[in-house]
């Protein structure tokens, strides 16, 4: 299985579960960058030589490209129906495996006693500055789509329109350039890759404290988590889809089966993407949070929504 992630151990415990749920079957599984999984899968396809069984990535805007080009194999495993919507194809050619989302963070050690940040606003604080550590936009696409969501304000419409329970109509907050250029003013550091903040965070050797572009539902024994009530936050779906010149299907339907079970699902310490699955206990459910902003849906057949100027200010 072909993972996109951070680090080369970020789901060690994916291979550890499922080798130890089924007896005899090894899983060799490679965590990289979704970025480049991409373009080495595509290099497979081009060669006429795919060796890789699953994958699963969090550029979702390729999917749609390589069920177009009949790359991928039509399968539902059992719970596909439970799925929600925007996380599957209707022909089973791709589906979400699990769901990923950006938090605010902070280091409890390094900031003692300070009023928790929550809304987009609070981290322009004084006690913000020189200790934030960011990733750059232009680094990764839900980063930048985060950016964004501050920078712009956007309304989707869906067609057709998602089940959800809202009291209000979700749209972007827009905070404008403004509020880019005071976080500038806060002098953070700038990194690469979304794990980069919480190891350096952790790090009791520096002053660096705190962070809102890495993932996380709960907070651990110094690190303490946050999400919007007011402003929008980004999740999206790791799509996983298996490719129909696979040379092990079989034990692909297998592993995608497990990973929907609803025994997988409500173990992830993250909302599930089944709906029969209950979130996180204290933590709402994703679909049904008037403020909760998806990356990216299933549906939508290109890549994240362009960043306008934002854009430029990366680049300039």
């Amino acid at each position: 299985m072909w993972l996109g992630g951070d680090e080369r151990t970020d789901e060690d415990a994916l291979k550890k579960e499922f080798e130890g749920r089924f007896p005899g079957m090894t899983l060799n599984l490679t965590t990289e960058l979704s970025k480049y999984h991409s373009v080495r899968f595509d290099e497979q396809l081009a060669a006429g030589h795919v060796y890789v069984d699953s994958i699963a990535f969090q550029t979702v805007h390729d999917f749609p490209r390589l069920d177009a080009e009949g790359a991928l194999l039509h399968y539902a495993p059992v719970g596909f129906d439970q799925l929600y919507p925007p996380m599957r194809d209707v022909r089973a050619a791709f589906y979400g495996i699990l769901t990923v989302g950006w938090a605010g963070k902070w280091n409890m050690d390094k900031l003692p006693g300070i009023e928790p940040p929550v809304e987009w606003e609070d981290w322009l604080r004084p006690e913000f500055k020189d200790k934030l550590v960011l990733t750059y936009p232009n680094d990764d696409d839900a980063v930048l789509y985060a950016f964004d969501l501050m920078y712009v304000s956007l309304d989707y419409q869906y067609d057709p329109p998602l089940d959800i329970d809202t009291d209000t109509t979700p749209s972007m907050q827009q905070y404008g350039k403004s509020w880019f250029d005071r976080l500038l003013a806060q002098n953070p550091r700038w990194v690469r890759g979304t794990r980069s903040p919480d190891t350096i965070m952790a790090d009791p050797k520096n002053t660096w404290a705190a962070s809102f572009t890495s993932d996380g539902l709960f907070p651990t024994s110094n690190i303490n988590v946050s999400h919007p009530t007011q402003g929008s936050f980004v999740t999206w779906f790791q799509l996983a889809a298996i490719p129909k010149d696979a040379p092990h299907p079989e034990a692909a339907k297998l592993l995608h089966n497990y990973m929907l079970t609803p025994e997988w699902q409500s173990t992830r310490g993250s909302w599930p993407v089944r709906r029969d699955v209950a979130a996180p206990q204290g933590v709402p459910g994703h679909l049904r949070h008037a403020r909760h902003q998806h990356h990216l849906l299933p549906r939508v057949d290109v890549g994240p929504p362009p960043a306008g100027a934002l854009a430029d200010l990366v680049r300039g």
